[in-house]
């Protein structure tokens, strides 16, 4: 069996590894039995057959040998094939492990295969994470007006990228879209309404922050200005960021009254 994935493909074969055609061939060596030793193992394989420049690469099961459960190395490969095919660096466009007969073949397509398509088909329908930022500065707050629909106005923010954690996000977000750099991030709330985003359904996680810098309208703003507190209420904001900003005005009133 075999899966089409972010332009490379994965392969389970039932043949030798001495007879495997690619690049670069790694069989089935002492690696200590354990979780984090085979993974990193996969994971080196895979980054240096990268670096040196291959297309292809063939795997044995990985320590299977030494007494490993071969659905466990299976999940483990697909898993670190995941990650590598979603990295930043160049990928492999051929990737396929080599078994002996059809009981391990059984256990490979389900374990890399079926796994792969369970995350690329079963669970590629679902909510995307998304950060926005209410970043206070000398005035108010920092609001930027949307160049693309839904128009209005919205807190700087963005979408996560994949090996970025929330904070990582919001920060990075925050610089491309205002010029602002962040300090004393807080997590503030977290907003799931299906219908929060006309687009699609998002998950967002909202940071309140100080900034340094001047503020200054980035390539994914048509404008930016500082808004005060107090008019607020009187914008259109887009998605959900009336909400957010009405939650934060009653945080304010609580924590630090204006």
């Amino acid at each position: 069996m075999k899966i089409d994935m972010l332009g490379s493909r994965i392969s389970i074969r039932k043949s030798d590894i001495r007879n495997a055609k690619a690049d670069a061939v790694v069989k089935d060596v002492s690696v200590k039995p354990d979780e984090n030793n085979i993974r990193i193992f996969y994971a080196n394989m895979l980054n240096k057959a990268s670096k040196r420049g291959a297309r292809s690469i063939a795997f044995s099961p990985i320590g299977c040998k030494a007494g490993f459960p071969m659905l466990a190395s299976a999940k483990i490969a697909a898993q670190e094939v995941l990650k590598h095919l979603r990295g930043k660096g160049p990928a492999l466009k051929d990737i396929s492990f080599c078994v002996k007969g059809d009981k391990e073949a059984a256990i490979f397509n389900k374990g890399v295969i079926g796994y792969l398509r369970h995350f690329t088909e079963d669970l590629s329908d679902r909510p995307f994470t998304t950060v926005d930022a209410i970043i206070e500065v000398k005035g108010g707050i920092v609001v930027i007006e949307r160049p693309n629909p839904p128009f209005g106005f919205a807190l700087p923010g963005g979408f996560v990228d994949c090996g970025e954690s929330l904070e990582e996000a919001v920060a990075r977000e925050a610089k491309e879209e205002t010029g602002l750099k962040l300090y004393n991030v807080r997590q503030f709330h977290t907003y799931s309404d299906p219908k929060r985003d006309p687009r699609f359904h998002t998950i967002g996680t909202v940071f309140i922050a100080k900034a340094k810098g001047r503020p200054k309208a980035g390539d994914d703003a048509a404008a930016l200005r500082v808004v005060k507190l107090r008019d607020i209420s009187k914008m259109k904001f887009a998605f959900d960021h009336a909400k957010i900003l009405k939650d934060y005005l009653a945080y304010k009133q609580d924590h630090d009254p204006f």
